[in-house]
């Protein structure tokens, strides 16, 4: 398993229109970031794997330190955590797509 700290701004722009007085991280960024450092730490495609499970767990305001667990399994996927103070603010699940599966033009 890898673990990380998650690095999001405090002065990220998504926090100023979501919600103006009580900034919450929307959850597609918390994942997207989430996504961009497994692509990084796995070498992955992401082209090649498709989200098959997830849940939002725990707001993450501005400021909040986050950390990110993941891990490969040999079933084709990649489980991941997102904690927010400890507690999981997003887990999920990555599976390999395949092969063929995105050639739907």
């Amino acid at each position: 398993m890898i673990v990380r700290a998650l690095e999001i701004p405090a002065d990220h722009p998504a926090f100023a229109g979501h919600f103006p007085g009580m900034p919450i991280l929307p959850g597609a960024v918390l994942l997207d970031e989430a996504l961009y450092v497994i692509e990084r730490d796995l070498r992955l495609d992401l082209t090649q794997w498709r989200l098959s499970a997830a849940k939002f767990l725990e707001r993450v305001g501005p400021g909040d330190a986050l950390s990110l667990e993941h891990a490969a399994a040999r079933d084709d996927t990649v489980r991941f955590t997102v904690r927010v103070a400890g507690r999981p603010a997003l887990t999920a699940t990555l599976t390999r797509v395949a092969a063929g599966a995105c050639d739907d033009a």
